[in-house]
């Protein structure tokens, strides 16, 4: 069945809105906090856009597995948000980005400038939301989310260096992307659980699960800018063909090629001067013939059944209280079907 923007999962589609109007607020607030025109009207402008709203969301549903109260992760959730966008604003800017969620980026409405300094602004507010929290959790949480921040920068300088290296394996192609990606979800559900006072156990196999699925997600995007549909994808698609990236099609394909097939992928990996849409059409071409969307599939169930396994033994742990992971069961099977 065809996946679509309107049918989440409604426990993840219930923690948006919560989402939602607790960032109402924020904005406002911050609006007359950051008192110039160069760092409000962009703020609002990059969390206006959307996006999937999911780290929060997860931190949400973690949280509520072990309490029904979720006010106190609230704020620990919008600051994941305004961390997650913080680093996109700064990563159209390494990137020289002209679109985002459909959209103009940032650095491009404004400018480089104004766009590092928002991104700098955000990361401070980040920490901020965090602030409130218990200090019998604080601690703890503030941790992993400290730790989930760093590694999302190293992930992003793996990313750069990639981009000058005429060869990257697989399996350092998944380390990137474990930093870049999975590890802001799986601190998502981490410090949700530790919010909700899971046991040591119960917040390390949340972890787990997160980190799998998160890999499978950034999986499943590599697959949709070749293979998804632009007007739900929410932006072009052939991208990141047209920009070399270094994703795990790209590597594959480099691996697998012989003859006069590696020959063409080496040109239009190579050459200068083309019509964009000749090169995404070429590669694409290439990357059928090699069957590596088969492939790239495979490699994104094979983390989904990591994920599930990591629930399966977190049921186990928590016998009749089981039920209550059925959401994120469900959550994982949507995002592994869903096409933007």
């Amino acid at each position: 069945m065809k996946t679509t923007k309107h049918n989440l999962p409604q426990a993840i589609d219930s923690h948006l809105q919560s989402i939602e109007k607790e960032l109402t607020p924020i904005l406002a607030a911050l609006t007359t906090e950051l008192r110039v025109a160069e760092l409000s009207e962009p703020f609002a402008y990059i969390m206006s856009l959307g996006g999937k709203r999911l780290r929060p969301a997860l931190m949400l549903m973690a949280c509520q597995i072990f309490t029904d109260d979720l006010t106190p992760a609230l704020r620990p959730a919008i600051g994941l948000e305004v961390f997650h966008n913080f680093s996109l604003v700064h990563d159209d800017i390494m990137d020289k980005a002209p679109i985002r969620r459909g959209k103009a980026t940032v650095h491009h409405v404004w400018n480089d400038n104004i766009a590092l300094l928002l991104g700098d602004t955000m990361l401070i507010k980040s920490y901020d939301y965090f602030t409130e929290l218990q200090p019998t959790v604080f601690k703890q949480a503030f941790e992993v989310f400290n730790k989930a921040a760093l590694e999302v920068c190293i992930g992003q300088q793996m990313d750069m260096n990639f981009e000058t290296r005429d060869e990257v394996r697989a399996q350092e192609y998944l380390e990137m992307i474990s930093l870049k990606t999975s590890v802001l979800i799986a601190a998502a559900l981490k410090i949700g659980a530790i919010i909700g006072r899971a046991s040591e156990a119960e917040v390390d196999l949340l972890y787990e699960f997160g980190l799998n699925l998160g890999l499978s997600f950034q999986v499943q995007d590599d697959i949709l800018d070749v293979y998804g549909d632009p007007e739900v994808f929410g932006k072009a698609i052939g991208g990141d063909i047209l920009a070399n990236k270094k994703t795990f099609l790209l590597i594959r394909a480099m691996e697998l090629a012989q003859g006069e097939t590696r020959d063409e992928l080496q040109h239009w990996l190579s050459v200068q001067t083309y019509e964009p849409q000749s090169k995404i059409v070429a590669v694409t071409n290439i990357y059928n013939q090699l069957n590596l969307l088969t492939l790239t599939e495979a490699l994104r169930e094979e983390f989904y059944d990591k994920a599930l396994e990591a629930l399966a033994k977190l049921e186990l742990k928590m016998q009749e209280s089981a039920h209550k992971l059925i959401d994120l069961r469900n959550f994982a099977h949507w995002l592994l079907r869903r096409n933007y």
